[in-house]
């Protein structure tokens, strides 16, 4: 088998894939036709160009390494050039890769190429601009919950990865910095999953200053990040958090997380006081022309700009200004931009959303342009061929 060329570096797991004796149970029925049509009159050698119709991040890894398991198990030679390196930027209808080898052994594997490459490179597209516009603040990866099921899972925290890479490279952001799961921790240089308590641990405590209790007394020598808005108190409850550990809130080691729900607004905040609020802090976000979606991430109900502003005051006020700030809450690429216009003072954000919004945006696309080395596509992609 030939070298790949320009390959990235290989996962410290191997990536989930159907092995190549079930391929034709999960592959397009027209791609085994074609291969049996193709066994009946003779094999050729072929290239694909796989692209896609937006600008992405390059994010090819995962098809990469199923694409050699595959090449292995049914011993063909493989030859893929990697037309951008992983983690760069790539313009619409640009190929992303060739993959040349047997039109026999390739011609079923399409389909899963395509849901490999595809979501990845716009997952790490989202994640790189966000990161990107928020470069003092470190992320969290919590995908594994929005995912439809542990493939994708495995997907999206690799995505995540590439553009959090790309983020540090390009601005010197933090990115993110670890993620939710053990099973993905590794593409993040971690062993395990990060994360403290969700909402049913207070449920059970029955206060939030009892949870943190518990926690800190199960975890001792983690950093301890407690969620505030269970009872519709966050800055009653973080007050009261630091005041029951005021050694962890000076060391640093102590977060209050605002996951405050949409229906309502933070404690102690409305429409007013939060316009208020950005008055006070960042002016320039409210003086232009905002939609109701802009306006909401800025002063409206939720973990908004305002809210994490005030919440800041009211630490600092309190005499706790290491006490850092996690937000989490449909933290995607539109709200962080905006998180950042609005200079919000937030120190880890969780967060999900940078899975592809649109999935039609996620779809790749594969050509053969050579068949036994002699250029061939269809009308309208010749812009596919080698330069």
């Amino acid at each position: 088998m030939d070298e790949t060329r320009n390959k990235p570096p290989a996962s410290h797991a191997p990536a989930s894939h159907p092995p190549a004796s079930a391929i034709t149970e999960w592959t397009d029925t027209y791609f085994k036709r074609t291969k049996e049509a193709v066994g009946k009159f003779g094999d050729k050698k072929v290239t694909y160009a796989i692209f896609m119709r937006r600008p992405v991040v390059c994010a090819p890894r995962l098809v990469i390494e199923w694409l050699e398991a595959v090449a292995r198990e049914r011993g063909f030679d493989l030859d893929i050039v990697l037309n951008y390196p992983e983690g760069k930027w790539v313009g619409a209808g640009e190929p992303i890769l060739y993959i040349t080898g047997s039109f026999y052994h390739l011609v079923d594997t399409e389909t899963i190429i395509l849901q490999k490459l595809g979501p990845a490179c716009v997952g790490a597209y989202n994640a790189f601009t966000m990161c990107a516009d928020l470069p003092k603040t470190a992320f969290l990866a919590m995908e594994a919950r929005h995912c439809a099921g542990t493939e994708m899972e495995e997907m999206m925290a690799y995505a995540a990865s590439v553009g959090s890479d790309r983020a540090k490279r390009k601005v010197g952001a933090k990115g993110f910095i670890g993620n939710a799961t053990d099973a993905t921790a590794h593409f993040f240089g971690q062993k395990k999953g990060m994360g403290t308590m969700p909402h049913a641990l207070i449920g059970y405590a029955g206060s939030t200053v009892r949870a943190a209790e518990m926690f800190h007394e199960t975890f001792p020598e983690l950093p301890l990040t407690v969620l505030v808005d269970y009872f519709g108190r966050e800055v009653t409850d973080a007050l009261e958090v630091c005041r029951r550990f005021p050694g962890l809130a000076a060391q640093g080691k102590l977060a209050v997380r605002l996951d405050t729900p949409g229906g309502r607004f933070l404690e102690g905040l409305d429409p007013p006081g939060s316009y208020a609020v950005l008055e006070r802090h960042a002016p320039h976000s409210i003086r232009g022309y905002r939609d109701e979606t802009q306006l909401r991430y800025l002063i409206g109900t939720g973990v908004s700009a305002a809210a994490i502003h005030f919440m800041r005051e009211k630490l600092d006020e309190a005499g706790f200004p290491a006490v850092k700030i996690v937000a989490s809450s449909g933290f995607g690429p539109a709200k962080c931009r905006l998180m950042a216009e609005a200079n919000a003072p937030v120190d880890i954000i969780g967060t999900g959303s940078y899975l592809p919004e649109r999935w039609t945006e996620t779809y790749a696309t594969a050509d053969i342009i050579e068949y036994d080395g002699e250029k061939r596509v269809k009308v309208g992609r010749e812009f596919l061929f080698r330069k």
